[in-house]
């Protein structure tokens, strides 16, 4: 199972002051020694934290694999196609929203937006990016990623993170990567895992990547961002 490290709140420290520091990619590189596979960056809207440039130097300066996180935009396809990241993921975006508070919802899309998501699938095929939707893990939501096209899913772990039936929650998810892997689909999942709740999550084993940033971020103010990747490297590791 691969991991993949979210740098975004580092960029949330640096805005704090302006300045340069703390550097996203410097902590990229931190990540990428400590046994990541590969950093995700999510450029908003409102440019919270990833910027413009990040996203550029990001992808410029790493050897592992990029992952664009944006909303699903004409403004954001073109950031994509200039910046050639290995992946985008396609999340929905609410400008006043803290984090991202669920999945796409692809199910009962308006026939204008399935046709700006179908043309970002189409678009970056042709520049040999991927894309994955970020969704709930529901078998209606992706069968619906299945009629897009698209080859990789990520799903959506914060309800099982927050819920007071984790269980509950837990086989939604397994029954969700089990149904997409068997129709073809490459599982990834993330939002809200920390050392604790990843352990039964990273015992599924149709899920092939996990995403991870907030927790990590936070967690290495304590014991350094290195040591922090290392822990959740070695708990995921230990679930196999």
């Amino acid at each position: 199972m691969r991991l993949g490290i979210n740098i975004d709140h580092v960029a949330t420290i640096r805005n704090a002051r302006g300045g340069c520091h703390p550097d996203p990619i410097k902590a990229a590189e931190i990540a990428a020694n400590a046994g990541a596979e590969g950093i995700t960056a999510h450029l908003r809207e409102d440019r919270r934290h990833i910027s413009d440039i990040d996203i550029k130097n990001l992808k410029k300066s790493i050897e592992l694999p990029l992952n664009l996180e944006m909303a699903p935009t004409k403004e954001m396809l073109s950031i994509a196609l200039e910046a050639r990241p290995e992946r985008v993921c396609l999340v929905p975006e609410k400008r006043l929203e803290l984090t991202t508070e669920g999945g796409l919802e692809i199910v009962k899309l308006e026939d204008e937006k399935k046709k700006i998501i179908q043309n970002i699938i189409k678009e970056c095929s042709n520049y040999n990016i991927d894309v994955s939707l970020f969704i709930d893990p529901n078998l209606n939501q992706i069968m619906s990623a299945i009629d897009l096209g698209v080859n990789i899913i990520e799903l959506h772990t914060g309800e099982y993170c927050n819920s007071s039936n984790p269980t509950k929650e837990l086989i939604r998810i397994n029954k969700a990567a089990e149904f997409a892997t068997n129709n073809n689909i490459e599982v990834h999942a993330g939002h809200g895992l920390n050392f604790s709740n990843v352990i039964d999550i990273a015992k599924i084993r149709y899920i092939k990547e996990l995403n991870i940033g907030h927790f990590i971020i936070g967690e290495s103010i304590f014991m350094g961002l290195e040591e922090a990747v290392k822990k959740m490297r070695n708990i995921i590791d230990s679930c196999k």
